[in-house]
């Protein structure tokens, strides 16, 4: 098959397009001709400088495909089901194996690219708000990055749950195109590199009930927005934020609360509480209460350029391959 592999870390033209073995399908694993592949933030920092299985390595942990083999001890999934499935890597590739777990069957009439951008994004929005952020009805939620992935769905999930949606962004014409999302609010953090006294302003002059960070580089800034009680969620690292002590009198001096999600923790820890709600974004999506935004599609052959595009953070919404 073919794939996008690296035999080091770095810069995203480490990517070379070659031949290399198909994957086994083993008892309990179902072999996927992947169709499409949803470039995912941990992708993206693997590459730069994350653990690699073996030389060469495919990155890759969410895609959409159809099953062209079950193993023998699988029996909810067969030959020919459309899916779309999380791995630890693989995804960008002609061929998959996915525990049949981590796999979700795609409604008929679904579009297979909308399918494929939805389990990790919307899941981990999901639980940013609401399992670990406890967001309810009239609270202000402030959405760092609402352009990406996690942000476009945390902006609609907020909105449908009658919450007030601030979110950041780089210019004024993404923020314009947030508000067909739900967002109310939203600050231009180029044009206003301190946001901190505007997101205090918006949140009532208070702070904000709820952040949710998938920044890293603006956790500090997220805690001195949040209000009294306030709770800030910190999720992945798009900023490339280096680990650093956080002063936890910052928090308590106003009872406020960090909270670090990492939804593939909670498909491990509570698989079938994770799987239904995934479950059931697929539905929302495929029912049109949700959407996923797709911004470019680019053939798996030139992964190279997809991850530069990402990392020039001119996306909104998904970055595609296509094998």
């Amino acid at each position: 098959m073919k794939a996008a592999v690296y035999y080091e870390t770095g810069a995203p033209d480490v990517f070379k397009y070659e031949d290399v073995p198909d994957p086994k399908c083993g008892a309990m694993q179902v072999l996927i001709e992947v169709q499409v592949v949803s470039i995912e933030g941990g992708d993206v920092g693997n590459r730069a400088g994350g653990d690699m299985a073996g030389k060469p390595h495919i990155v890759g942990y969410q895609c959409g495909g159809v099953i062209r083999e079950a193993g023998s001890s699988v029996t909810d999934r067969k030959v020919g089901d459309r899916v779309v499935a999380i791995m630890q890597y693989g995804s960008h590739a002609g061929l998959v194996v996915a525990n049949p777990l981590q796999t979700w069957l795609i409604p008929d009439g679904m579009d297979m690219q909308q399918a494929a951008c939805i389990p990790i994004p919307f899941g981990t929005a999901h639980d940013c708000l609401f399992e670990f952020g406890r967001l309810q009805a009239g609270e202000t939620v402030l959405i760092q990055a609402g352009a990406g992935g996690v942000g476009l769905a945390a902006i609609q999930l907020a909105k449908k749950a009658g919450a007030t949606v601030l979110s950041t962004a780089s210019s004024d014409e993404r923020l314009e195109r947030l508000k067909e999302f739900g967002l109310d609010h939203g600050i231009n953090y180029r044009a206003t590199p301190n946001w901190i006294p505007e997101a205090m302003r918006l949140g009532g002059g208070r702070g904000v009930d709820l952040v949710v960070d998938s920044v890293g580089t603006t956790l500090e800034g997220s805690i001195a927005a949040a209000g009294y009680r306030g709770r800030v969620v910190t999720v992945g690292n798009a900023g490339r934020a280096e680990s650093r002590m956080i002063d936890v009198q910052t928090l308590s001096a106003m009872n406020k609360s960090l909270t670090g999600v990492f939804f593939g923790a909670e498909m491990i820890m509570r698989p079938e509480r994770a799987r239904a709600l995934v479950e059931k974004m697929i539905g929302d999506v495929a029912k049109g209460e949700l959407r996923v935004v797709i911004d470019r599609t680019y053939p798996l052959s030139e992964a190279a350029a997809a991850h530069a595009y990402i990392e020039s953070r001119q996306a909104f919404g998904r970055v595609l391959l296509i094998p």
